[in-house]
């Protein structure tokens, strides 16, 4: 997983709101109605937290009749932990900064 896409995905999980609607995805799929209530928020800005949670690709959406009801993407969810597990080496870099006299040395007492 490239950084731009992991970082989209961080934001998306930047939000208490966002992260209560995946803790509570991780017992059973819902349909935005059931979260009303939960929240105490409005249904299009529930619809407006989980659409986030899907552009990133941590929630998926299936169809029963008119409902729309939202499950964990489970692969997605892995990954990001994964994902930040893998994060790259950056020391090179630090060290070149380094060299060039562009890092300052604080000391914190």
């Amino acid at each position: 997983m490239d950084i731009e896409k992991l970082a989209e995905m961080l934001k998306a999980l930047a939000d208490p709101t966002r992260l209560k609607m995946l803790a509570i995805l991780q017992h059973r799929d819902c349909c935005v109605c059931e979260f009303v209530p939960v929240f105490k928020i409005s249904q299009p800005a529930v619809s407006k937290h989980l659409s986030r949670l899907k552009t990133a690709g941590l929630v998926k959406e299936s169809r029963k009749g008119q409902w729309v009801f939202y499950s964990l993407n489970r692969e997605v969810l892995e990954q990001v932990g994964l994902a930040l597990r893998q994060l790259p080496d950056m020391s090179d870099e630090l060290k070149e900064l380094e060299k060039q006299g562009l890092l300052v040395n604080v000391c914190c007492e």
